[in-house]
């Protein structure tokens, strides 16, 4: 039986909770079908990590330590995902779909010959036919996928299922890797990011987004104070950002990142299709519009029609007595 095999992505000093929900959609398929699930990581401390993958349904976790990977460079990172590929013959390889992941996956699907289903909202494997639905037209819409390939490769998107650990324990096993940096034509000299925002938004459980209804630097804000009351990461439209607001890091959308947290804030935002794209598959979506036609309460769970300058200072307000 071959197995199914989870590239796990390490940020921050820690497993990125997409890369466990990942797992965790992994070892449940592990489950019915009777294929071994095995993980992979690649970091100079990538032993440390070993454990918690385990936790989560890993069979075994092969670690690739070196420091290589600690500033993700494609070229090592491909050498190191085909080794352990060719190792184990995984049926099925499974990542997040992260903007690492998605740099390198074209190139790693030629390398060891996988028909690709990327970004995808859903997958299983049944009887060796991997299917799968992503969302395509803006999310408008679910394409049905399937591939009988003897090797598939599968990206997931954020929030698509829910990270759970078990009482597992993997095995850990070393594997040999050493990179010549003289080989690298390419190399990453500097990762710069967003300042005055501690919570990466892709890993965020609470998101505050602002779109053009917040105006000003007023409503920014209350935007901010809303954010640091509640410890969410802060978004922001398309709109909004091209009026240099808020900056170009924090655009959640189509063009923008997508996030999937268990609460999302929408203030002044109308809802059109391109931002929707980016935040549907948030677990619980509070949308604050003065426009009781906007199209953000289609989706949103609770909804409140009012100026958000009006509500905001009640909002905050109540939310720090609660939480005090």
């Amino acid at each position: 039986m071959k197995c199914i095999l989870v590239v796990l992505s390490i940020q921050d000093g820690k497993i990125k909770r997409s890369s466990l929900e990942a797992l965790t959609r992994a070892a449940t398929i592990g489950e019915a079908t009777s294929s071994p699930v095995h993980a992979v990581i690649m970091h100079s401390s990538a032993a440390s990590f070993a454990a918690e993958a385990g936790s989560y349904g890993a069979d075994t976790v092969f670690c690739l330590s070196d420091r290589i990977f600690d500033a993700h460079v494609n070229t090592p990172v491909l050498a190191g995902l085909t080794t352990v590929i060719n190792q184990v013959d995984p049926k099925l390889i499974v990542a997040a779909s992260t903007e690492s992941i998605k740099d390198i996956a074209g190139a790693l699907a030629i390398r060891i010959d996988a028909a690709t289903l990327p970004d995808v909202a859903s997958f299983d494997m049944v009887d060796g036919t991997v299917t799968c639905e992503r969302p395509v037209m803006a999310a408008k819409m679910m394409a049905k996928t399937t591939s009988a390939h003897s090797r598939v490769l599968v990206t997931l998107r954020s929030g698509s299922y829910e990270a759970k650990a078990s009482s597992g324990a993997g095995k850990m096993v070393e594997v040999p890797f050493e990179w010549d940096t003289n080989l690298l034509s390419a190399t990453l000299k500097e990762i710069i990011s967003t300042t005055g925002n501690t919570v990466d938004l892709s890993e965020a459980k609470v998101v505050v987004a602002a779109g053009r209804g917040v105006k000003d630097a007023s409503g920014k804000a209350l935007v901010d104070e809303l954010a640091s009351i509640t410890g969410a990461a802060i978004g922001a439209s398309r709109a909004v950002v091209e009026t240099g607001l808020f900056p170009a890091t924090a655009q959640i959308g189509q063009t923008g990142k997508v996030v999937s947290p268990d609460l999302y804030f929408a203030i002044g935002i109308s809802g059109a299709i391109q931002h929707v794209a980016g935040m549907s598959n948030s677990r619980v979506i509070v949308a604050i519009n003065k426009d009781a036609d906007a199209p953000i309460f289609d989706v949103a769970t609770y909804g409140l029609v009012g100026d958000c300058f009006k509500i905001l200072p009640l909002l905050n307000d109540a939310l720090r007595k609660a939480l005090a």
